[in-house]
This record gives C-alpha cells, structure tokens and sequence, in this order.
C-alpha cells in the first residue's frame, strides 16, 4: 500500500485551491486505494476527512466526524 503524508498542505492556500488539493487526496484514497494522512489545523479539511484523531498531551485521540 502507497502511504501520502501532507503536513499542513492547505495551510497557505485560498478556499478553491484547498478544495482542489483536498479532492485530489480524496480521489487517491478512494479511486486508488491510497493511504492518505493529513495534518492539518483546519476544521474544514477535518470534517471532509475519513477518519480523524486529534494529538492531545502526546497521545493520539479518535474524534467522530
């Protein structure tokens, strides 16, 4: 399996182009098969995410979305 890590991707971006950057990582994971791991300060980014844990005290917490 083919692993994506992105630190921060939309972090600097406009609204459009985050969507396009976020779409294309959806396509990876979905159409591809793609493990896709985001980091991202962005609650936006967050709630169109499959899964997301949240790095509280050095540990890693699952959030439902």
């Amino acid at each position: 399996m083919d692993i994506l890590f992105a630190d921060e991707p939309t972090g600097a971006l406009d609204d459009g182009t985050a969507a396009g950057i976020i779409e294309v990582f959806r396509k990876l994971a979905h159409e591809d098969g793609k493990c896709v791991i985001v980091v991202t300060h962005s609650r936006d980014v967050a709630n169109v995410s499959d899964e997301v844990l949240r790095l509280k005290r050095g540990r890693l917490i699952p959030i439902a979305v």
